[in-house]
């Protein structure tokens, strides 16, 4: 039974007290005054404030939420360096290998690849000491990581949209975090947990990685819910415009039928927000499978 699950995974588990939760909530709080504040003042020193705020709350509560339930010898510093080593280096290396990416179809797939290969490579660094490994480690680590890399993107994001010709545009920066803040769990976050749980789940109790041909398919699933979650405004457009009966027009002529223009944005919308849905379950799905198949192998 690998020494009963290797001593229930190699130790007691840790108190949890909920400061995950706790600083959710206060962190929130926290936001919407530095909102009303912002606007009541106009004081353009806030945005920052602004920007770390709604950028961080979510991935800085993930992190609580993977250091009150670490165990055995996976340590609270283990996950804050997962946390500013995916957030930090992530980004800077997915930055430098997309600068050449033109437009292809494939371009999302592209990114896909390079993002979760970056966040792997972190997550096997900050990893390999970790002994032995269990499946609910490498999710939790692999959740800071993601957690790290979705926090950075984002504030870069918020930045973009308040930086406008013609000033600053609070509105679209506020939209924009908190349209990624509440999609940061199920993706970034959860396709590295996913990833995570699988490595760590292979390789147990040995001192070094062992790439299974499980984790060459679990890294392409990730790469794929990636591809598909980026892709998804382009496929629900498209397929908008052919349930419209606008595919021949918009294909031949390169406009939609006379009237149609609301009723395809209407669906791409609904296609949108449904297809970033099935992404989401499909990876949340994947991650439980990935986590039963281990105790299962353990018990």
């Amino acid at each position: 039974m690998a020494a009963d699950y290797y001593a229930r995974n190699s130790a007691a588990p840790t108190h949890r007290h909920g400061w995950w939760w706790k600083a959710l909530l206060a962190g929130f709080a926290l936001w919407i005054a530095s909102i009303a504040v912002t606007v009541s003042t106009l004081n353009a020193n806030l945005i920052p404030t602004l920007i770390l705020l709604g950028s961080f709350l979510v991935p800085f509560s993930v992190v609580l939420f993977a250091v009150e339930r670490i165990t055995g010898n996976l340590a609270p510093i283990h996950v804050i360096v997962a946390f500013f080593a995916g957030g930090i280096v992530g980004v800077l290396a997915a930055s430098l290998l997309e600068a050449d990416l033109h437009a292809t179809t494939w371009i999302y797939l592209r990114v896909g690849l390079i993002e979760e290969a970056v966040k792997a490579v972190v997550l096997l660094i900050v990893g390999r000491n970790v002994v032995p490994k269990t499946s609910r480690q490498g999710a939790l680590l692999g959740a800071s990581i993601g957690a790290g890399f979705a926090a950075f993107e984002s504030a870069g994001y918020a930045f973009n949209a308040a930086v406008t010709s013609g000033g600053i545009d609070l509105a679209s920066m506020l939209q924009t975090e908190a349209m990624r803040s509440i999609l940061t769990p199920v993706c970034h976050v959860l396709w590295t947990a996913i990833l995570g749980a699988v490595i760590f789940g292979a390789t147990g109790r040995a001192t070094a990685y062992r790439f299974t041909g499980g984790v060459l398919i679990a890294f392409l699933a990730v790469v794929a819910l990636h591809g598909l979650w980026d892709s998804m405004g382009g496929i629900a457009a498209l397929l908008a415009v052919v349930v419209t009966g606008n595919a021949v027009p918009a294909l031949d002529y390169g406009f939609l039928r006379p009237g149609t223009d609301a009723a395809v944005s209407s669906l791409s919308s609904i296609f949108y927000f449904a297809g970033l849905a099935v992404v989401a379950v499909a990876g949340l799905v994947s991650l439980r499978l990935a986590l039963r198949r281990h105790d299962r192998r353990m018990a």
